[in-house]
C-alpha cells in the first residue's frame, strides 16, 4: 500500500536546500550546533529530539530520532518515558485552554 510518507524520503531530506543553498547551509548549520555536545549531552538531546518528534507527529523525526538515540546508548524504557514526557505536556497544554473555556463561559452565562 502506497502511502504519503515513505521512509525512503529520509535519506532525500539534504536535497531541501537543492534550489536555495544558502538557506539550507544556513538551517543545516544551526541544526549541527544545536545538537552538538553542549550543557547537554547528544545522548540528552537525541531524547528530547524524539519527545518532540511524537509531539508534532513527524514520522521522518521519529525514525531519525529513534535511531539516534540507541546510537547514542539509550535503551526502549527511556525512550518510551521520554515520550509520555511530551505526552504529558502536549495534553496539559490542551487542557489548560479550558481555563479559557470556563472564563468565556462565565462571562456567557450570567
Amino acid at each position: 500500500m502506497e502511502t504519503y510518507y515513505s521512509p525512503k524520503d529520509l535519506k532525500k531530506f539534504a536535497e531541501i536546500g537543492s534550489e536555495a543553498p544558502e538557506l539550507a547551509r544556513k538551517f543545516f548549520d544551526y541544526y549541527n550546533a544545536v545538537f552538538a555536545e553542549g550543557e547537554l549531552t547528544e545522548r540528552e538531546k537525541a531524547l528530547i529530539a524524539l519527545a518532540v518528534a511524537h509531539a508534532v507527529q513527524c514520522p521522518y523525526c521519529i525514525d531519525a530520532y529513534t535511531q539516534t538515540c540507541l546510537e547514542k546508548g539509550s535503551n526502549a524504557a527511556e525512550m518510551t518515558e521520554a515520550i509520555h514526557v511530551a505526552t504529558a505536556i502536549r495534553g496539559g497544554a490542551s487542557l489548560v485552554h479550558g481555563v479559557q473555556m470556563r472564563n468565556v463561559n462565565a462571562k456567557l452565562s450570567l
